[in-house]
């Protein structure tokens, strides 16, 4: 089954080189790749255009809906992944979809998440995966996809194209996965298929951090959905996490791969965009 893969950006020329270097490095290669620039201001299309693999398309409405609307629809593989600009995959990822999709009559998947630029990163991986697997058991039908690391046929988008909600204040990949199911599809959670990303959503402030994670059970409830009360717990786990988070990502010595306590009174990182709070 060809792959497409959608990369939907804003102002990532930082963290986009490493995640397509992954791309560069898959032992069996997508179809293509979609890098869609949502109007950055800094050289994120200049990266991109640096690799003959990728295709840039703009989508001038600000928001991740449409930039995710645009290369959805711009890809013409019968699977479409997709990833965030901080992804890095692992160098089986496509090679995974293509035989998660090739066993089952599945419409989209998502798997484990990893995390980098963090000290003590394997233990917060050992944790995030047991918190996955018993999610994937209690959702059941309406386990969440993660936009960070997930895959879905072409076929099944274009069902729920129409129907998906673009407004400011939901987890539009979560969203997704609600209006699959709805519409009779499958979504399953595949811990084979592995990426990691950055966790640098907790530089945000706790105010901003904790409207994020709330994000989580809200989609759920917007669609009047009982699984929402699953949510609440990770939600309290999460926020308990922030500080200890916060202190292990500041603190993190690229170069010496460790922490460092001299890092932590460096000039902070500049926090993620939250890609909910906006769109036109």
């Amino acid at each position: 089954m060809n792959v497409s893969i959608v990369i939907p950006v804003y102002n990532e020329a930082d963290r986009l080189p490493a995640c397509l270097d992954a791309i560069m490095a898959q032992t069996v290669q997508p179809l293509e790749v979609i890098v869609v620039d949502n109007n950055s201001s800094d050289d994120t299309v200049a990266v991109a255009e640096r690799y003959p693999i990728v295709q840039v398309i703009r989508e001038a409405r600000q928001g991740v809906v449409y930039a995710r609307d645009s290369g959805f629809d711009a890809a013409r593989g019968e699977i479409i992944g997709r990833l965030d600009a901080d992804s890095v995959i692992a160098p089986d990822w496509v090679a995974t979809v293509q035989q998660i999709f090739s066993e089952s009559d599945v419409a989209a998947v998502s798997g484990r998440v990893r995390y980098y630029d963090l000290a003590y990163s394997q233990l917060l991986d050992w944790f995030d995966l047991r918190i996955r697997r018993r999610m994937a058991r209690l959702l059941g039908r309406e386990v969440a996809l993660q936009g960070a690391n997930m895959a879905a046929r072409a076929s099944a988008w274009r069902t729920v194209r129409q129907s998906v909600c673009r407004r400011a204040g939901l987890h539009e990949d979560y969203d997704i996965a609600i209006h699959l199911q709805q519409a009779g599809w499958v979504n399953r959670f595949d811990e084979r298929l592995v990426a990691a990303i950055d966790c640098r959503r907790v530089e945000a402030s706790l105010p901003e951090f904790f409207s994020y994670v709330w994000l989580s059970p809200k989609t759920y409830a917007l669609h009047r959905l009982k699984s929402r009360f699953h949510m609440y717990p990770v939600v309290t786990l999460v926020l308990l996490c922030y500080l200890p988070l916060k202190m292990l990502h500041k603190g993190y010595d690229v170069q010496a791969a460790r922490f460092s306590w001299r890092q932590l009174f460096i000039e902070p990182p500049i926090a993620r965009v939250n890609p909910a709070t906006f769109v036109d």
